[in-house]
């Protein structure tokens, strides 16, 4: 799928907050929401730091982008996030009736959209989702092989910095730090 420049600066969004979580020690993970052209809601992950098995990036996105429109459903939107949503996520983005989802990376073991299920493509629902995946694909994976990475460092040289504890994520597959 060839993706448009709204398209980029969306996924340069969601890559932005993928940072700032790994700058606050969570799992590298951002989503933005854009709406007629303009970012109305960012998140990134945030389930350590507030102690919120919800806190997903996209979540938080969707909460943000609700509170700026007013409205509990962002008909015609677009979210962007690094990896593809997980159960939980996608059915936030069928209830918030968004247009589409682009993500840049699969997740294997919690995906929702393709790796594990199609949920947004389920025949019993009432609304669809279009979804495209693999904008800046390159980006995101490298955020999350350097996060994981550090952690399995970490583990082997509990005294150094940042030494991980016995209830870190062991790899990937932990995407939303629980």
């Amino acid at each position: 799928m060839a993706f448009g420049a709204e398209d980029c600066a969306g996924m340069e969004a969601a890559l932005a907050e993928a940072r700032r979580a790994l700058r606050e020690e969570e799992v590298p993970i951002g989503a933005a929401v854009l709406l007629d052209g303009k970012v109305v809601g960012l998140g990134h992950n945030r389930t350590r730091a507030d102690i919120d098995p919800t806190g997903h990036a996209e979540i938080l996105a969707l909460r943000a982008a609700c509170a700026a429109v007013g409205a509990n459903r962002l008909v015609g939107a677009t979210v962007y996030t690094t990896v593809e949503p997980c159960f939980m996520c996608a059915g936030a983005l069928m209830h918030a009736r968004v247009a589409r989802v682009v993500w840049a990376v699969r997740d294997p073991k919690f995906g929702a959209c393709a790796s594990l299920a199609e949920v947004l493509r389920h025949p019993g629902l009432n609304h669809r989702v279009d979804q495209a995946e693999g904008l800046m694909a390159d980006e995101a994976r490298a955020l999350l092989q350097g996060f994981f990475r550090a952690i399995r460092a970490a583990r082997r040289d509990p005294g150094g910095v940042g030494g991980a504890s016995a209830g870190e994520p062991n790899d990937a597959a932990e995407r939303h730090g629980g």
